[in-house]
């Protein structure tokens, strides 16, 4: 941990670019693979697939140390809902998440010779879709929050790329998992678009996927502590007076991370 805090125009900057880059990845992967396998929709969801898990492998390593890697609202508001982040940081995250991925979007949109914004028909909203992002958003809040807990954090955008890329495939909406990436993908009509009717009953269902998430994060982990919720993605300082102390033990397996055995308040 750094010894003095990241200033959080840094923080923001960070969060913008990152979202920025995920958003051009996704759509701008999906525009490729369209376009080098016109008809093969099978073959283009999975070039759209490894390349997102790829990219978001490298997203995460170069702007998590600054910022701790979110780039999504539901990561961040579960974040401050267990005491990692400040709640004035995780405010301040949304509106620059959401402007980088429209950001990302665009750019997207520009480097495939489309028009720069082009509002996607891609209807995507049905009661298979709505439990699918519920999922989705569920596992990646698991994923997250349980290597946090277990002193595994090093491996975190690693895991993060490797589940995205496995939801794309087991859940029918090809798991967004982020209300900010679904709004930018409204921004461009091409096979990772999705159209603006879509895009409520899809946040809802994140939303809905974060509250069951923060649960069950609980119930797993009853001893979880603001230092844990530091650690996610990327480990990183925490604000607002958020007390380092570890003051419980609920069963988390330890690490070359983290010693084992309960850990008492110093």
């Amino acid at each position: 941990m750094s010894s003095a805090p990241v200033l959080l125009w840094r923080r923001l900057a960070a969060e913008f670019l990152g979202s920025a880059f995920l958003a051009a990845v996704v759509i701008g992967s999906g525009i490729a693979a369209q376009r080098l396998s016109p008809g093969q929709t099978g073959l283009q969801l999975l070039e759209n697939a490894a390349a997102t898990a790829a990219g978001l492998f490298a997203i995460i390593l170069m702007f998590g140390p600054v910022s701790g890697g979110h780039f999504n609202p539901v990561v961040s508001v579960a974040d401050a809902a267990f005491g990692g982040l400040s709640w004035r940081h995780a405010t301040a995250y949304l509106p620059a998440q959401v402007a980088g991925c429209i950001a990302g979007a665009v750019l997207a949109n520009l480097m495939f010779a489309l028009p720069a914004v082009t509002i996607s028909a891609r209807h995507r909203a049905s009661a298979a879709h709505f439990l699918s992002e519920v999922i989705a958003t569920l596992g990646l809040l698991l994923v997250i929050f349980a290597l946090a807990r277990s002193g595994r954090a090093r491996s975190a955008p690693a895991a993060v790329g490797a589940y995205i890329g496995a939801a794309y495939w087991f859940t029918s909406s090809t798991s967004f998992a982020n209300p900010a990436i679904t709004i930018g993908r409204m921004f461009s009509d091409t096979f990772a678009g999705i159209a603006p009717s879509s895009v409520p009953p899809f946040i809802a269902a994140q939303i809905l996927g974060g509250i069951v998430a923060a649960g069950v994060i609980k119930a797993l982990y009853p001893a979880i502590t603001p230092a844990d919720a530091a650690g996610i993605i990327v480990p990183h300082d925490s604000q607002a007076g958020r007390a380092p102390a570890r003051t419980g033990y609920d069963g988390a397996l330890p690490s070359a991370d983290r010693p084992s055995g309960p850990v008492q308040s110093p």
